[in-house]
């Protein structure tokens, strides 16, 4: 098929232009979503290690296209853009699955492994389930930064192989080169929010080590204050990596993304405060016919708060992804 076509640009809520005001708004302004209550299921992805996914489903769950959401760091199917999602998913016709990945979502106890950036199996794994239990017959990927990472790595490993129900991938502020993204967050100008990922980041390792004292050892935190040295110190460590830098390097979705078959859209935003995308991955991002990218000079990080009209809550970004995911 064609690519799909943006209509129309972004344009920032008043007063709240720019990087910092944009990612921020995204956090501090209250909404609400109209959900119905979730069907909870806990999906096996390893022997004896569970997700916990929150599964809002059309009468006629079987046909409708299901949207299996991936939250970025440290957050949950909770997350406000997880809820918007699913509240315009659910209008538009679409089941949808609000993905917790390891850890998150209150799963802390479950099983003393880590979520990081290259867990795309576990996300194939809720697929087989959706697939083999529910009997859906087709689907597409979301995610959000870190998940979009994730949705984004795991369509290229699969590239033209992948289950035949896979439609479609979307992705909000994918932080699909890690490394470079990695560092950015520790510049000056962005620091608060490298601050927000380690606390958040140091408490969880602090539960999960007091749930689990034989397998994590919080001693292995001192000294911890970058998203880097977190990454070197406790996820490479535990999680079968030699070091950040080659946790970066099998984790990042830069490796796979040429080999996405199915119909992609990216949307990233060139003031994002910290996601960054390599030269080198623009390059393969423009050679693949299957991929939208579009970038936006304002938006921020994930953000992307526009103006309310009615009918619309101006979250620009979530309207996009599910107006290109109408098309299957």
């Amino acid at each position: 098929m064609e690519k799909w076509q943006i209509q129309g640009g972004f344009k920032p809520r008043r007063r709240l232009g720019g990087a910092h005001l944009q990612t921020l708004a995204s956090f501090f302004i209250p909404r609400t979503a109209r959900l119905p209550p979730p069907d909870e299921r806990l999906i096996e992805v390893e022997p004896g290690i569970s997700v916990l996914c929150r599964c809002h489903w059309q009468a006629d769950r079987e046909s409708a296209l299901t949207v299996v959401i991936v939250h970025g760091l440290e957050g949950s199917s909770e997350s406000q853009y997880m809820l918007g999602i699913a509240e315009k998913g659910l209008a538009a016709g679409m089941n949808v699955v609000r993905m917790n990945q390891r850890n998150c979502g209150g799963t802390e106890g479950i099983a003393p492994t880590l979520y990081h950036s290259g867990r795309s199996r576990d996300i194939a794994a809720v697929v087989q389930h959706l697939i083999e239990q529910v009997h859906i017959s087709k689907f597409a990927l979301c995610g959000f930064s870190m998940g979009g990472n994730l949705v984004l790595k795991l369509a290229g490993e699969w590239g033209e192989a992948g289950p035949s129900q896979f439609r479609a991938v979307a992705a909000v502020g994918p932080a699909i080169d890690l490394a470079a993204s990695a560092d950015a967050l520790h510049l000056r100008a962005n620091r608060l929010y490298e601050y927000y990922f380690i606390w958040k980041l140091r408490r969880r390792m602090r539960e999960k080590s007091r749930l689990f004292p034989k397998s994590l050892d919080p001693s292995r935190l001192r000294g911890v204050r970058s998203l880097r040295a977190f990454d070197d110190k406790i996820t490479a460590h535990y999680c079968g990596f030699d070091g950040a830098d080659d946790y970066y390097s099998q984790a990042s979705a830069a490796n796979s993304i040429a080999m996405i078959g199915v119909p992609t859209f990216i949307l990233h935003a060139s003031n994002d405060p910290f996601i960054r995308i390599l030269p080198a991955t623009r390059q393969k991002i423009a050679a693949n016919p299957s991929i939208t990218f579009v970038e936006t000079e304002d938006g921020g990080h994930c953000s992307f708060v526009g103006n309310r009209t009615n009918g619309d809550d101006g979250y620009w970004a979530e309207q996009q992804v599910v107006e290109f995911l109408r098309q299957f």
